[in-house]
């Protein structure tokens, strides 16, 4: 039955591979690398930015959550999906236009460059550092999701999975770039559409409509099945607005992912970006329903088993569905090992986007943009490619451990990068007063606050020491984003207007003049 399941990998992550390798004979030069030459279309563009956003959370740390807790977890769902419409509808085209416009940038580092008229460089070397250093957290995420998937259905160990699943994203990573990345993207966020849609309606067919709630009650719930099922309680309270706006605030962050930002800018023209905004949207709205769905038809599906909190067990939920629906039918192994693979699709698809846009960040931002302006394009390359390997060690060293919480990693990530640039980002694109300083302070405050709010420990409660974050229990993102949006505002205007070039720039881009 293994063997099965591993052929379905293989031949899986053989194609990815074969996509990267025959990629990389059409990258002629940086740009093509990091941006796949502006040529991206719109279901390709679509479906690459919302499978790099979605991860290996979207399958396992989402169901997970609903599955332990209930139905009230799903307000995050629904501040990604207004997070997510708003992104398409306000940041897209405007984005693509302006970096266009701002020296034809290639990473958000040099938009936000060119953007301010950076002459020294400061905040190519800021967005550098933030987007290394939150992006080996977000890639840990992935490299630990792709470990827990391999230990949990073949004889692979945990660390040798993430081995595995490591070596194979590194690859087609490496040799392909931005467009090899967005192929299997598109491939990727096709095939967890499939699976997160026929999963949970082939288990409610075996299951029977009318089991769900008697295995819910059975199935150890803390609550009454209708407070697990009800959006608006937690352990039989109405549930909090703070509870409320911190899983909402999960959509500010939207404006601030440079993995997504990079998609808008790809688009070839503004008819693909016109039909890339519908298509984004509806994938999202489906597959954020249907993976709460996945929660609760799960815990009352898989009973008698129940998933315990122990190692983030609950986050399988999704995993141990499929394996229950097709790995007790050997002629339905293969068909399991393939829907296994959407799984695999989601870890994949932001891993290996989390892996270009840190060595572009390093190598075209920091090394070409900062220290060593003198660099050719192939040096840049090659100095990319490095990058790409050096990270990847680093985020697989972090996802060691097989305790890790997919959940807990993304969510640190998330927060981290949607402060520090979600309001830098919006305020260049809608405020012409926005100056250098005002980006520079905005980023280091937003990704300071985050810092500061999720990992040090100084307010005492119940005799020890925990963070703000535990304290309060509000998210750091949406502290952190209103932190960097105030200082952007302040520090813009007590510090010098910004010159009439870049006034004119600003309204040649809002008037669609590019």
């Amino acid at each position: 039955m293994t063997g099965w399941i591993l052929l379905a990998f293989a031949v899986y992550m053989l194609g990815m591979i074969i996509i990267g390798a025959t990629t990389a004979k059409k990258n002629k030069n940086a740009d093509d690398y990091f941006l796949g030459g502006r040529n991206l279309g719109g279901w390709v563009a679509a479906l690459s930015a919302q499978a790099s956003d979605m991860s290996g959370w979207l399958l396992m740390g989402l169901p997970g959550c609903i599955y332990a807790y209930g139905t009230n977890q799903a307000w995050i769902a629904i501040g990604l999906f207004i997070g997510t419409v708003l992104n398409w509808l306000f940041i897209s085209g405007r984005l693509r236009r302006y970096t266009i416009k701002a020296g034809n940038a290639m990473t958000i580092p040099e938009y936000l460059s060119n953007r301010f008229r950076d002459k020294h460089n400061i905040l190519k070397a800021i967005s550098a550092i933030v987007i290394v250093v939150f992006f080996l957290v977000y890639t840990a995420s992935a490299f630990a999701a792709g470990g827990k998937l391999f230990d949990l259905v073949t004889d692979l160990d945990y660390h040798q999975a993430l081995t595995l699943g490591a070596v194979v994203i590194l690859a087609y990573t490496f040799l392909g770039g931005f467009l090899a990345v967005c192929k299997t993207d598109f491939i990727q966020g096709m095939l967890m559409l499939v699976a997160i849609l026929a999963v949970p309606m082939i288990a409610v067919m075996l299951m029977g409509t009318g089991n769900i709630i008697p295995n819910l009650i059975d199935s150890g719930l803390t609550v009454d099945a209708k407070d697990y099922l009800n959006i608006f309680s937690v352990d039989g309270e109405p549930i909090g607005a703070m509870s409320v706006a911190s899983q909402l605030a999960w959509g500010l962050g939207y404006c601030g992912m440079p993995h997504i930002l990079v998609r808008f800018m790809a688009i070839k023209d503004e008819k693909e970006l016109s039909k890339s905004k519908k298509i984004g949207i509806v994938w999202v709205l489906l597959s954020l329903s249907v993976a709460c769905v996945i929660g609760v038809i799960g815990r009352a599906y898989l009973f008698p088993k129940v998933l315990g909190e122990t190692n983030a067990e609950y986050e399988n939920v999704f995993i141990e569905m499929i394996m229950k629906v097709f790995m007790e039918d050997t002629n339905l192994v293969f068909i399991g090992g393939l829907l296994l693979c959407a799984v695999l699709a989601a870890i994949m698809s932001t891993a290996d986007s989390q892996l270009l846009v840190s060595s572009s960040a390093v190598a075209n931002d920091l090394c070409h943009g900062v220290f060593f302006k003198k660099l050719t394009e192939k040096q840049v390359l090659v100095i990319a490619k490095v990058t790409v390997i050096i990270i990847a060690i680093i985020a697989y060293i972090i996802a060691w451990n097989p305790n890790s919480s997919i959940m807990l990693l993304v969510s640190d990530a998330w927060a981290g990068l949607g402060s520090a640039f979600g309001p830098t980002i919006l305020m260049s694109l809608y405020w012409k007063r926005t100056n250098i300083y005002g980006a520079a302070a905005g980023m280091i405050s937003g990704g300071l606050t985050v810092i500061i709010w999720d990992y040090i420990k100084f307010i005492d409660m119940a005799g020890e020491k925990v963070t703000l974050g535990t304290y309060t229990g509000a998210y750091s993102l949406l502290i952190g984003f209103f932190v960097s949006l105030l200082f952007i505002l302040v520090v813009s205007l007590v510090t010098p207007k910004v010159d009439d070039e870049v006034i004119k720039e600003f309204e040649d881009v809002k008037n669609g003049n590019v």
